[in-house]
């Protein structure tokens, strides 16, 4: 029987690994270690990656073992599932990773201008009734480039036909820098360790037969970003989280 909630929460308490900042969207308070996580957390000059929407964290935790070059931060805001990773990267003592317990769209009060590296977007909910709440939309990308420095990675792997085309599409229109792309990761040949890494969910997509998507660009600071303006499909699968849709389209908005 797996541990309740509320004992995750305790643990959590106790793992120096995780922070809890108390944030409010109603506010500008930043957090305390904005702008000094390299050296107040990890105590090195390494690059911060950080995977937004980590679930369980295993991403994180793998990817703090293939790089102890790197820095890495978990943040998610449901910390029962946080739990499971931070207490593995605790117990097996990773001094490269660590986990962060807020809302996505209040990261640029965690870090500062330049401070992080990469972005790791793993299995996202593909939102797809609502633009501005996609994690590749401009609204994320433009918090995104407050935090990262110039020309900084971005990384999505998902399962969701309809994220991946959006994506593909908003970094087209943009003419941003694009390294990778791939509809289905694991009939290509890209042998990359980072991209092998799989986690619970993604273990239940493959087992439905959905091919899994990876898309590598970059973020430059000083280009204006746009919307596309095209009718996508949308997944026309149950997700665990989510209701059938059927294929129907949508139009995407330009904010």
């Amino acid at each position: 029987m797996g541990k309740g909630k509320l004992a995750k929460f305790a643990d959590m308490r106790t793992f120096p690994n995780v922070f809890e900042p108390v944030l409010s969207f109603k506010d500008s308070e930043p957090f305390e270690k904005k702008g000094c996580w390299n050296s107040s957390f990890f105590q090195n000059g390494n690059p911060i990656v950080l995977e937004l929407g980590c679930g369980r964290g295993e991403y994180t935790v793998g990817l703090a073992r293939l790089c102890p070059e790197r820095n890495f931060i978990g943040i998610d805001i449901k910390g029962a599932r946080m739990w499971t990773g931070a207490r593995d990267a605790y117990e097996s003592e990773l001094k490269n990773a660590a986990f962060l317990r807020t809302e996505i769209g209040l990261v640029d009060r965690c870090f500062a201008p330049g401070e992080v590296s990469e972005i790791w977007l793993t299995f996202p909910d593909p939102q797809m009734k609502k633009v501005t709440k996609r994690l590749t939309s401009t609204a994320f990308l433009e918090r995104y480039r407050r935090i990262m420095k110039p020309d900084g990675i971005i990384n999505l792997k998902t399962d969701s036909n309809f994220l991946y085309t959006y994506t593909t599409l908003l970094v087209d229109r943009n003419s941003l820098r694009s390294d990778i792309r791939i509809n289905d990761l694991y009939a290509s040949e890209i042998k990359d360790p980072a991209l092998n890494i799989q986690t619970y969910y993604e273990q239940q997509w493959l087992q439905r037969g959905v091919s899994i998507k990876y898309l590598r660009f970059r973020l430059p600071h000083a280009t204006p970003l746009s919307e596309p303006e095209i009718d996508i499909p949308l997944d026309d699968y149950r997700s665990y989280n989510r209701q059938k849709l059927g294929k129907q389209v949508v139009r995407l908005a330009r904010t």
